[in-house]
């Protein structure tokens, strides 16, 4: 390595130039800072070096083998610690309006989705596979916010917007990993429903104790698995500079911007990697609620239409919201400045909306609600005579 150093050393000696390749090339820290000051100033050293040399002497494979062993062995390596989230501080105006929404938005999906896990534990009438599943998506939901909605209050209201290096990519992958298995839960949620429209008869003994366990934690393995691809290849691009990302929480491709290294690599496996993510859990489900539809028509009951019609067409609205925002995020190679608006849509409004659109609205769960202990003790300490209604609650409900 020395021998080829003096090489490079012998060929720019007495040419006059601003920095002095000895000093740039013969030490070990020497070097280094060189090039971090290049790289810095979007230089290439390879490119560098030949200025200094000039364009009269031949470029020789030697400086290129040099140069080649710089990039390896000296400068793959994170030298940024930390990064600055700069959230929405381009509109610095509307801080404390875009504080309120969340932090009440954020409030209402954590009281919404509590209250369907105790229901879910404590009512029998709802011990049904539907019911399991929705009080896992419940639980989801409450990690699933907690993830990035705190780091977002807090950089509204404080000037502190900081995060350090292992928090930003421990947020990066248990954010991916939190939305794949989403994506893929409401997949089972929708494969649970047409189970139980199109064979009510067997829906009791396909869908058993076993069977519902089995499906509640395969989501979990697919999305663990599937975000630990995309978010190996971003941590190891490399970190030497820019540490300003245009977002309010660590994502795949803001992080892969300011990277200082091409990442055009990390750039496909994120696409790649969004393909099996969205679109492939968003057909499935697409194809479920296609064939319910095709069912529901063949329902000679108008009421009975309309009402699972209304409940279908509230579950696909809100499914396409939260499935075209991220795809439109992660399936492009590159991100965009207005990715962190299309972000506040499956980050706040749709677990805001999720509660209220797949459970709450139910009315097994209102007749639930108002036989549940805790109304009873509110509305008897109010004064107010409570009536129970007797409620036939069956274990098919779309």
């Amino acid at each position: 390595m020395k021998i080829e150093l003096q090489k490079v050393h012998a060929r720019v000696k007495g040419k006059s130039a601003s920095l002095s390749l000895n000093q740039k090339v013969t030490s070990e820290q020497g070097s280094e800072q060189a090039v971090n000051k290049w790289k810095h100033e979007g230089q290439e050293p390879r490119s560098h070096i030949k200025s200094q040399i000039g364009e009269a002497e031949p470029w020789s494979g030697n400086i290129t083998m040099v140069l080649l062993l710089y990039k390896t062995h000296k400068f793959n390596k994170t030298l940024v610690t930390e990064f600055i989230l700069l959230a929405f501080s381009e509109i610095q105006h509307l801080q404390i309006l875009l504080f309120i929404f969340v932090l009440l938005a954020f409030i209402s999906c954590l009281m919404g989705n509590s209250v369907i896990l105790v229901l879910v534990r404590y009512e029998l009438t709802l011990h049904t596979p539907m019911y399991f599943f929705i009080s896992n998506f419940a639980l989801l939901e409450i990690i699933f916010v907690c993830v990035t909605i705190p780091k977002l209050l807090a950089n509204l209201m404080e000037d502190s917007q900081k995060i350090s290096f292992t928090g930003c990519f421990a947020q990066l992958y248990t954010f991916n990993s939190l939305g794949v298995v989403e994506c893929y839960l409401l997949a089972v949620m929708a494969f649970d429903r047409d189970l139980a429209i199109s064979k009510p008869l067997h829906y009791s003994r396909i869908m058993n104790q076993t069977r519902c366990i089995e499906l509640a934690i395969a989501p979990w393995i697919i999305g663990f698995f599937i975000a630990a691809i995309p978010t190996t290849f971003t941590v190891k691009l490399e970190f030497c500079g820019p540490n300003e990302v245009n977002h309010f929480f660590c994502d795949l491709a803001p992080m892969q911007n300011i990277a200082c290294s091409n990442p055009l690599v990390s750039n496909l496996v994120t696409s790649s990697t969004a393909i099996f993510a969205t679109v492939v859990p968003f057909l499935i489900i697409l194809g479920f609620y296609i064939h319910i539809i095709v069912i529901i028509s063949k329902i000679k009951s108008t009421g009975g239409k309309q009402k699972a019609f209304s409940t279908c067409s509230s579950h696909l609205i809100v499914a396409c919201l939260f499935y075209f925002s991220a795809i439109v995020v992660y399936v492009r190679p590159k991100g965009s400045q207005h990715d962190k608006f299309l972000a506040l849509t499956y980050t706040v409004i749709i677990p805001f909306l999720n509660p209220f659109i797949y459970t709450l609205r139910n009315s097994n769960v209102k007749a639930a609600l108002r036989k549940s202990k805790l109304v009873k003790v509110c509305e008897e300490s109010a004064g107010g005579d409570m009536m129970l209604p007797s409620s036939n609650v069956g274990a098919i409900n779309v």
